[in-house]
């Protein structure tokens, strides 16, 4: 028996000459594209620049200067393809969008999916937005304008409003006519959804079905229903989550009463895991959302405010320090060592709390299973902490010649990594249990507890331990 092969809108190969063997984008190719903007030859770019692939010219306008961007746009004309807009960062786009007359902006989107067209258009300022709108066909703007309603990052501003939707009553062959004479359909689909007179869900058929099913079958004999319509208000995330659970391909939106409204297909959920994965690790990073390509200014600004909350968990252990100047002085070593036992308290929370973040955000931690989690983190930072408190405990008695030395850094070392691993867990579960982004604030708020306790730790053990 022959093997068959189901290719789905496969995206074409990389080009050759476009990428080196570390896939980057070639620095020859670079260098030609920018001297044929430099020298204004549009043909050169159209026959160049034209074939590429949207992600591939993505890279390209990543990789060009803010005027040279402008300038390819320009000399590229309708052969630009304003799909790539959606695989650069928001600086990019909208340096690339606010330059066009708006009038330029509503003819691009009129060739773009919806969804595509919304990503494009929620980032854009007010004013602008309702000009491109006017500009647009009745219907078109309605799409748009009812997808910008929802919620950011909900499923109804990722959905595409493109679908194929047919009554139950209709034929397989019915439906396959359809299909082939009606213009309007999204380019790529693999499900057709089944609606009332009133646009109701009421099923799905799957494409291969419909295609291993005799014409006169009626499409209500091969429906199955869509257990697992997705609200237009689900957020982003958790839409995804539900499509990644179930290994769908693509998954109905519907709105409040239940009225099928759009589809969520899986490069949207790609898409979407992708975005929520940087968001999370630059939040943890206290750099909110910033880009690679904003300005000096703009990234100073973002990163700013959880500096200066730094700055004054800082000043919280100092103050702590400060409480034991007498006994760092009588012993220099204390002040050597206690950097080590503050910095391995932080390194060890901010594993504990990296995975507990990740894991709330998948949803794989919840209220069932943390006490199970806390208990194992526990026991992580107990054995860990006694482990790295002999290694510890060995340097310091050698290095300064002084066994109780070694000793009450060791006993120190134990106590800070069991409150790093309790700090690492608890702290993303006290913040997510009352609606803050664990992913945001969890490290700043983590560091401050290992510090704390391992200087107080330390340096309390010692006053105490050589005044007896």
């Amino acid at each position: 028996m022959a093997d068959t092969q189901h290719v789905l809108d496969a995206p074409p190969e990389p080009r050759v000459g476009i990428y080196d063997e570390d896939g980057y984008l070639a620095e020859d190719f670079l260098d030609r594209v920018k001297e044929a903007i430099a020298a204004e030859d549009a043909a050169f770019l159209r026959e160049t620049i034209g074939p590429l692939h949207e992600s591939e010219l993505g890279d390209v306008l990543r990789n060009l200067g803010h005027d040279e961007r402008q300038a390819l746009v320009r000399l590229m004309g309708e052969e630009f393809d304003y799909t790539a807009l959606t695989e650069v960062d928001e600086a990019i786009r909208l340096s690339i969008v606010d330059a066009m007359p708006n009038e330029q902006v509503a003819e691009a989107l009129r060739e773009l999916d919806s969804d595509d067209a919304v990503y494009i258009l929620e980032d854009m300022e007010e004013e602008d937005r309702k000009e491109i709108l006017a500009k647009l066909p009745f219907r078109e703007r309605l799409r748009l304008r009812r997808s910008l309603e929802y919620p950011e990052e909900s499923a109804g501003r990722r959905m595409q409003t493109e679908f194929v939707a047919v009554p139950p009553y209709w034929t397989v062959g019915q439906t396959i006519d359809y299909m082939r004479d009606e213009e309007d359909l999204p380019e790529s689909f693999a499900q057709i959804f089944v609606v009332d007179p009133t646009f109701k869900l009421l099923g799905a058929v799957d494409l291969d079905r419909i295609l291993r099913t005799r014409r006169p079958a009626k499409i209500e004999e091969i429906m199955h229903e869509t257990r697992h319509a997705i609200p237009a208000e689900t957020d982003q995330e958790e839409a995804a989550q539900i499509i990644e659970q179930y290994d769908l391909l693509s998954a109905a939106v519907v709105d409040e009463t239940e009225r099928l409204v759009g589809v969520l297909t899986i490069d949207d959920v790609i898409d979407i895991v992708q975005q929520e994965a940087e968001e999370d690790i630059r939040r943890m990073g206290g750099v909110g959302d910033e880009e690679i390509s904003d300005t000096v200014v703009t990234a100073a600004r973002s990163r700013f405010l959880w500096l200066l909350v730094n700055l004054a968990t800082a000043i919280l252990a100092s103050l702590v320090i400060g409480l034991f100047d007498a006994s760092i002085q009588q012993m220099v070593a204390l002040a050597v060592l206690m950097p080590i036992v503050a910095s391995m308290g932080g390194n060890a929370g901010t594993q504990t709390m990296t995975v507990t973040v990740r894991a709330l955000a998948s949803r794989d931690l919840d209220i069932y299973n943390a006490g199970r989690i806390v208990r194992r983190e526990v026991m992580i930072g107990l054995l860990n902490g006694a482990l790295f408190a002999i290694v510890i405990g060995i340097v310091a008695a050698v290095w300064f010649s002084s066994v109780s030395l070694g000793e009450v850094i060791a006993i120190a070392m134990i106590f800070n990594m069991l409150a790093a691993a309790l700090a690492g867990i608890l702290i993303p579960l006290v913040l997510d249990h009352f609606g803050a982004d664990p992913a945001i604030a969890s490290g700043t708020f983590v560091t401050t507890v290992t510090d704390v306790v391992g200087f107080f730790a330390f340096l309390g053990l010692a006053s105490w331990w050589f005044s007896i």
